[in-house]
């Protein structure tokens, strides 16, 4: 059966009047990525190109196909294929609400499953490593300033590396109730307070030559936007100063999103509920938040402590005559 509206159509208005202005450009890039993978497939498959395609081309045995190539021929881990096949799902999700002919087709496809994978524990910061990794940076120079300032925010807010990269001072409240808004993952806005101590240190960045001429909040060093892979190379940087103060860095990767796990891990030890750390953070889904929990080894320590298991005083087992006597008789 036809679908009403062309397919090629259909994958363009999925990615204009969907995606567009409502995903983060990663997850734009992932989805496009996705479809150009699965249409040369089905090109293969079917000897059809992109244009010729209807809907009912897509079949959830195509799809599947698609999906087991992936990861018999590209050699995709299951996390890979788990990214792929949540593009598809996203666009039939899309699909669904004007192709209610392909609604058996489109059903069967969205319940497609995950492929289980082995999820490794998130890896963070202890309080000594982060004190060390800011105290690396040299405050006597602007750059300096500007990379204990980036630091020391990732750290007491978990914003996204994309979060504070496009951070501008508009965006920024330094009063006695600061604060600080940004645009996350799906274009939602959220506002994050802000310690005093975090304000001051930002008010003293924002009063340094670089910082004053430009309208980001962290510029790079010709006063332009700071990239991400500007954000990381600096964190390695500092990480290896710091790792000489502190040599447990030294087996650990410092990463934007290490600081970010950091954040939760901090509330997390401050007794926050998981509900909330999800709101701090930005979570969409509250069990995101539950890899956190996973992760802590201190909490389930402290847990441990406060059960009753193995206090009970070890007797040694010994049967009555009634039960000698019924053994000795089977």
């Amino acid at each position: 059966m036809k679908s009403s509206k062309p397919f090629p159509a259909l994958l363009q208005a999925f990615f204009t009047d969907r995606l567009q202005g409502n995903r983060s450009p990663h997850t734009v890039a992932s989805y496009r990525d996705t479809f150009r993978l699965l249409l040369a497939f089905a090109r293969e498959r079917l000897n059809k190109t992109p244009s010729d395609l209807d809907l009912s081309d897509l079949s959830p045995i195509l799809i599947s196909g698609f999906l087991e190539s992936l990861e018999t021929k590209r050699g995709n881990a299951a996390r890979s294929r788990n990214q792929r096949l949540a593009g598809i799902r996203s666009f039939f999700r899309f699909a669904s609400h004007s192709e209610l002919a392909h609604a058996d087709q489109i059903r069967q496809i969205l319940a497609i499953p995950s492929k289980r994978h082995d999820r490794a524990l998130v890896n963070y910061l202890v309080e000594e490593e982060v004190q060390a990794l800011l105290a690396a940076p040299d405050q006597d120079t602007d750059l300096g300033r500007r990379d204990h300032a980036l630091i020391l925010l990732c750290v007491s807010t978990g914003l996204r590396v994309g979060e504070v990269v496009n951070l501008t001072w508009a965006d920024l409240c330094l009063h006695p109730s600061a604060f600080v808004c940004c645009r996350g993952k799906g274009r939602k806005e959220r506002t994050t307070p802000m310690t005093r101590d975090v304000a001051r240190v930002l008010k003293t960045w924002k009063s340094t030559a670089l910082a004053s001429k430009s309208d980001w909040v962290f510029p790079n060093s010709r006063g332009t936007k700071l990239s991400s892979d500007g954000v990381q190379y600096l964190l390695s940087k500092h990480a290896r100063t710091a790792a000489l103060q502190c040599p447990s860095l030294e087996a650990k990767s410092v990463s934007p999103h290490v600081l970010r796990h950091t954040t939760a891990m901090l509330l997390l030890h401050s007794g926050i509920d998981r509900s909330m750390i999800a709101i701090w953070l930005g979570h969409e889904r509250v069990e995101t938040t539950q890899m956190y929990i996973d992760a802590d080894l201190k909490l389930k320590e402290e847990i441990l402590a406060k059960t009753s298991i193995g206090s009970a005083k070890h007797k040694r087992y010994r049967p009555d005559n009634q039960l000698l006597e019924f053994l000795k008789r089977l």
